[in-house]
């Protein structure tokens, strides 16, 4: 299992209570305390909405999209860069939804409608026959990737929707047990991650956040994680939060559920949602003893409201009161997809100032 001494990235031996994972804690943070990082999503500027919507309608060719996009996301990354954010990531603009455009290149899978009304929709698809065994890079993620690193210098956290939500949106005959569906579609995502390794990728994260309504699915969901991240060397990241559509929660509720599963997934980095829900589940952490960097979630995406730096700097000091610094990444608590670009940037701002103030309270000898 990676895990991370002062911001230093050491390999420790896995033991029977927790998995090996590969890779890190948060490589290229190098000995900073308290990186700062983005969940996936960006704010979706109007046009690029228009656009999107208008290649179901024949308004915009894909070609056209296709450079909407590039300018997109290398305007993302330097608002983020700007911002002063630590990890960054391509905004996911390239992105319909979180579903659809990972599920459309899964071979064997058929879009039974393929014009959408407005394009955040998501598709009706469908798998009649079981998947064949994957090829390398079967959904074709590396150019996204390559495209991000070729336009920053900072670490780049490259997310993909886990096997188990991806599985909640797909008509399925071809599997009478649908675990053996998510296991399937487990297995591309891993020959997918291996792909991104091999091009460049250090961090890569699973979204799972269809799992939350599905809490006595958790612990297929954790066997599907480790299937993913099956001997790819990267440092991986498990996502898990309330949905996040058109800035509103699927579910309500606690983390219980996914503990004491969630120690059992081979992955790096738990990133959890506590700005909006409050810090009561940091309790369940202080149980069950998450011994890997936890990413603290300090902002609230379901509201354009900009947090006042001390209060995010409180979430922070509440966190370090059961997880040290040197295993606390800050984040949002989900994608910034549906918050206004200007607030957008502002939460950030305040995000990354509020960290730096708290580290720079960290006495020295426990950096």
């Amino acid at each position: 299992m990676g895990v991370v001494t002062a911001g230093v990235t050491e390999v420790a031996a896995a033991t029977p209570e927790r998995p090996a994972a590969v890779g890190g804690g948060t490589p290229g943070t190098g000995r900073l305390l308290l990186p700062t990082t983005v969940i996936g999503s960006w704010s979706v500027p109007d046009w690029l909405e228009r656009a999107k919507t208008g290649v179901h309608h024949g308004s915009v060719s894909r070609s056209q999209l296709a450079d909407m996009h590039d300018m997109a996301v290398k305007a993302a990354l330097k608002d983020q860069e700007v911002a002063g954010i630590d990890i960054v990531s391509d905004g996911e603009l390239r992105r319909d939804n979180d579903i659809d455009y990972l599920l459309v290149r899964v071979p064997g899978v058929e879009v039974r409608d393929a014009v959408k009304a407005f394009y955040f929709d998501y598709l009706d698809l469908e798998l009649p026959r079981p998947l064949p065994e994957p090829g390398p890079g079967v959904l074709g993620l590396v150019p996204d990737l390559e495209f991000t690193l070729a336009h920053t210098d900072r670490p780049v956290r490259f997310s993909m929707t886990g096997p188990f939500s991806l599985s909640q949106r797909l008509r399925c005959g071809a599997y009478p047990d649908r675990a053996d569906l998510v296991r399937a579609l487990a297995r591309v995502l891993n020959a997918e991650a291996r792909a991104l390794a091999g091009a460049g990728a250090q961090l890569l994260q699973i979204d799972e956040p269809l799992l939350a309504g599905h809490p006595e699915d958790v612990g297929l969901a954790v066997e599907a994680v480790n299937i993913v991240t099956e001997d790819v060397p990267v440092t991986w990241a498990l996502h898990v939060c309330y949905g996040n559509r058109y800035a509103r929660p699927l579910w309500e509720g606690h983390y219980d559920f996914l503990f004491p599963a969630v120690l059992d997934a081979a992955v790096d980095q738990l990133l959890l949602e506590f700005a909006r829900k409050g810090d009561e589940d940091l309790q369940l952490i202080e149980r069950h003893g998450w011994e890997r960097t936890l990413g603290v979630g300090v902002l609230d995406v379901k509201t354009a409201d900009v947090e006042p730096v001390d209060v995010i700097e409180k979430r922070i000091e509440r966190a370090l009161q059961v997880v040290p610094a040197d295993r606390i990444v800050v984040t949002p608590d989900c994608g910034l997809r549906h918050v206004p670009a200007g607030a957008a940037r502002a939460k950030l701002h305040a995000m990354t100032t509020a960290a730096a103030a708290v580290r720079d309270r960290i006495p020295k000898e426990n950096t």
